[in-house]
């Protein structure tokens, strides 16, 4: 249906992070990165901590750094959920690259640790992507 918009809502385990109508969604899913636009087929999906691209009808571009979750997308309608979720004015830059390089220095190679500098990293791209 050309013209026709997405209905998207980006939650979190405690809050309602964004919603609104957007005109592409990109995520990170455990196969690569996925674009989402108006008339999609349906899909559920893995995501991975990354950086969700939210752009709106009014041109604006919304970037959230998000932890792992699922993406669904049914009759344009596209939810994200993730255990956290921020959007990138939410987060303060120098933190969060003080936390991506206090946990790289730690050296820690688990899983545990793999998730964390994740997670450091797509706060960090979150904040420079919106910039």
């Amino acid at each position: 249906m050309a013209g026709s918009l997405l209905q998207v809502e980006l939650v979190s385990a405690d809050r309602l992070v964004w919603s609104g109508e957007a005109k592409m969604v990109i995520a990170r899913t455990t196969e690569g990165d996925m674009g989402v636009l108006p008339g999609h087929a349906p899909v559920l999906s893995v995501i991975i901590e990354g950086v969700v691209d939210i752009q709106t009808p009014q041109g604006e571009t919304w970037v959230a750094a998000v932890d792992a979750g699922f993406l669904s997308v049914s009759n344009d309608r596209v939810s994200i959920l993730s255990e956290r979720a921020e959007m990138s004015h939410e987060i303060d830059l120098e933190k969060a690259r003080k936390d991506l390089e206090r946990l790289r220095a730690a050296g820690e190679n688990d899983d545990e640790a793999n998730e964390a500098v994740r997670r450091a990293e797509a706060r960090v791209r979150a904040v420079e992507r919106a910039s």
